[in-house]
């Protein structure tokens, strides 16, 4: 299971938030997604630990804890939902049939 750190400012690295996820055990993986168009990251991250007591230990320390000017948003992330509906289908749906008449 992974634990999302949310509302984390643009400067942090991997290596920062190992640092500070490190003081509650072992930090397996640290993923920061980045921005498609501009490569800059989005403010929010994933951390992978060791053992479920180390992530628990380190969702109850740092939910909204103050790190770099920001309040952090820490807890058990959520499996990503199929984004089914989402947009990115056939653009021509519907409009195949049309015609204009003069």
């Amino acid at each position: 299971m992974s634990i999302y750190v949310g509302n984390l400012s643009y400067r942090v690295t991997p290596e920062d938030l190992t640092a500070v996820f490190a003081e509650y055990g072992e930090v397996k993986r640290v993923q920061l997604p980045t921005d498609r168009e501009t490569g800059r990251p989005r403010g929010f991250g994933f951390v992978d630990m060791a053992t479920e007591e180390q992530e628990t230990a380190a969702i109850e320390a740092l939910d909204g804890a103050e790190w770099m000017g920001r309040d952090m948003k820490v807890n058990k992330a959520k499996p990503r939902e199929d984004q089914k509906g989402s947009g990115g289908g056939d653009r021509r749906k519907g409009n195949s049939n049309f015609s204009r008449r003069y």
